[in-house]
């Protein structure tokens, strides 16, 4: 085991210098983030785990409660970005940690708070491909784990810690990052998110407070455990920043409040369904029964067959596939704690999974999953339709009508305000957001 990798993490985090091109892909990303976070911020959307996270976790003068609070809220509808090496959601983490940190801050700039959110991304990214194929598949959570890693490496870089203190920092973080897969389908999955953001704030505050830590060996002692023999710490700093991961494969934006692992699935039924009303007679009502194949292991995430309500509809594959066939859209509403709708469910029954074993492992290779549909009709006819995961990826997102449309519970100058801060384009476009945000 090398145990100059901590330092020379450190060493890399505080010296590498981002550019404007990711700085602009940085506010892309802060305004996704900002999206998924206003409706659940602002009562749009009812979340009841909102509640008893706020009453126990003050956020007000807490920078800790704060970030836990942010990183809740942000995942909470399960509506943002996603990192394919990391297989995980790191702007969640690590705006929500930087955020906090930079509350009460005047001091932070806007140049520094981009830097550091792109490195971030970056260290996302490559912790993702450092740990290897086997921690996600055995039941870890990215987002939870890595994410701890990611957003104390970017608080690292925006407070300025010196090499020695983000080492400690940084093993830190990784004696506290936790967090299961069982938890998806319940308010337990977005906690894990708050909590790696808290985990972040407290080990970079305790590091520069000059608390004790192992500042070597950390680090490499979780990529190798938690690596289960699949590790390969060597890509954790090679071409560092070359591009920079926020650029290329750059982050993937939600269309749809739905698990990533769905979105390809969906868009095959949305053809699927333009397909039956061009036959014109009777559209999903002359469905016998669907089938669904993909790379084994690819439904991992997606595992939930039966879903009770609409947060665990967001994790299954029979649902999703069920509601674009029926509605031709994945509308929020359908995703939310309110029980699923009987319709959706009814035809969701009709669906079964099929893995493919054609296919190479979704784990040895996530960039080759597809989804591959195909409807069963009442006269013994078929439809089919494959859509890739890169294809799904490929598409654009408009974020900024995203955004837009998460404020709809405001008045529309307010709103505008809102908007506008979000462009981040000052420092004090940043700070005014973060004062709507701990209260």
């Amino acid at each position: 085991m090398n145990n100059l990798l901590t330092a020379a993490l450190a060493e890399t985090l505080i010296s590498c210098h981002p550019g404007d091109a990711e700085r602009c892909e940085a506010r892309r990303g802060a305004k996704d983030y900002f999206a998924c976070l206003f409706p659940v911020l602002y009562g749009s959307v009812a979340d009841s785990g909102l509640e008893p996270i706020t009453r126990i976790f003050p956020a007000r003068h807490s920078k800790e409660n704060l970030a836990l609070r942010l990183g809740y809220i942000s995942h909470a509808l399960d509506f943002d970005d996603y990192h394919p090496a990391f297989r995980g959601h790191p702007t969640t983490v690590v705006l929500s940690a930087l955020l906090a940190l930079s509350q009460s801050s005047p001091a932070v700039g806007i140049s520094a708070f981009l830097d550091a959110y792109v490195v971030g991304v970056e260290l996302a990214g490559r912790l993702g491909k450092a740990i290897g194929t086997r921690h996600y598949s055995v039941g870890f959570h990215s987002t939870a784990t890595l994410g701890t890693l990611a957003a104390t490496g970017a608080a690292c870089r925006l407070l300025n810690l010196n090499v020695r203190s983000t080492q400690i920092a940084l093993g830190l973080a990784a004696t506290q990052a936790s967090g299961l897969r069982s938890q998806f389908g319940s308010a337990a999955k977005p906690l894990h998110a708050g909590l790696s953001a808290r985990s972040a704030v407290n080990s970079v505050l305790l590091a520069q407070a000059g608390f004790g830590g192992q500042p070597d060996g950390v680090l490499e002692s979780f990529l190798q455990i938690l690596g289960f023999d699949a590790a390969q710490p060597q890509k954790l700093l090679a071409e560092w920043g070359d591009p920079w991961r926020i650029v290329e494969p750059g982050l993937e934006f939600k269309r749809y409040p739905t698990c990533g692992g769905t979105h390809s699935a969906a868009e095959a039924a949305f053809v699927l369904r333009h397909q039956l009303e061009a036959r014109g007679q009777g559209g999903v009502a002359t469905v016998k029964r669907i089938e669904v194949s993909f790379p084994p292991g690819a439904d991992t995430a997606a595992n939930i067959i039966a879903p009770k309500n609409g947060v665990e509809a967001r994790f299954s594959l029979e649902y999703v596939i069920a509601d674009a066939l029926i509605n031709g859209s994945l509308a929020l509403e359908n995703y939310t704690e309110a029980p699923v709708k009987a319709d959706i469910a009814e035809l969701a029954a009709r669906v079964t999974r099929h893995p493919d074993p054609r296919a190479p492992a979704d784990e040895l290779d996530p960039d080759r999953r597809f989804h591959h549909l195909t409807l069963f009709l009442n006269d013994g006819s078929q439809l089919s339709h494959r859509v890739t995961r890169q294809e799904t990826a490929s598409a654009f997102t408009d974020v900024e009508a995203k955004l837009r449309n998460s404020l709809s519970a405001l008045p529309a100058h307010r709103a505008q305000g809102v908007i506008n801060d979000a462009q981040l384009q000052s420092d004090a476009a940043l700070h005014r957001l973060i004062s709507l945000l701990g209260k």
